[in-house]
């Protein structure tokens, strides 16, 4: 990727810490003023640079669906703990890894979960009820997600268009952009290869989203 200039490096951070702290994008009213840019202009060449050089997408014009290609990836402490994603000394909470998700089990997967990382509370936007997902598949591979890294998922059961989200089709849990559209909900993949999962408006059910992606954890070997 080409290197961003310290103006467009400040407008990335503040896109970014948005998400994590609200769960989606921040206006461009907002952008604007965090930056101190009066102009919509002013802010969309901004974007507009981040666009061209591979940083940020957007679904169209509006700030709302703006997306960071690559989510922060979290660093990761020793494992070990309650898993039930409290503070443990400072600003370290304790995620909880779940294994299979199926329908109406998610709480009972917190309570049993395979496995605890601990990572710094700002790294989740300091989210509570956090768990964590390991990713199997390259369904979301241009949204920086990739085939065996872990998700940190803020539970809730509605979601922003254009967010990540894991939700349930049929058992299972699968990772995707949500677009709620006329015919259903789309849960859209971020691999071009990849068609959209439909689900029509009188299947779908307001459970089925388990929670927002708050945060990424990639282990290098």
């Amino acid at each position: 990727m080409q290197k961003l200039t310290q103006r467009q490096e400040m407008v990335l951070q503040f896109i970014q810490a948005s998400i994590m702290e609200r769960g989606y994008p921040p206006t461009l009213r907002e952008i604007g003023n965090h930056m101190g840019i009066r102009s919509t202009n002013g802010v969309n060449d901004h974007l507009r640079a981040l666009e061209r050089k591979g940083y940020l997408t957007r679904e169209d014009m509006k700030s709302r669906a703006l997306r960071p290609t690559n989510p922060p990836v979290a660093a990761a402490g020793q494992r070990h703990g309650d898993a039930h994603g409290d503070t443990l000394t400072g600003n370290l909470v304790e995620i909880p890894i779940l294994g299979r998700v199926a329908a109406g089990a998610l709480q009972e997967a917190m309570e049993s979960s395979e496995d605890t990382v601990q990572v710094d509370r700002v790294l989740i936007g300091g989210s509570q009820n956090v768990f964590g997902l390991r990713i199997n598949g390259e369904s979301m591979i241009d949204a920086g997600i990739n085939n065996g890294d872990y998700v940190f998922v803020r539970k809730q059961i509605e979601a922003t268009r254009g967010e990540i989200v894991i939700a349930l089709v049929g058992d299972e849990a699968t990772c995707k952009y949500y677009f709620p559209e006329t015919d259903g909900v789309h849960l859209r993949p971020a691999n071009r290869a990849m068609t959209d999962i439909v689900i029509p408006r009188g299947d779908w059910r307001s459970t089925q989203i388990l929670g927002v992606v708050v945060g990424l954890y990639r282990k290098f070997n």
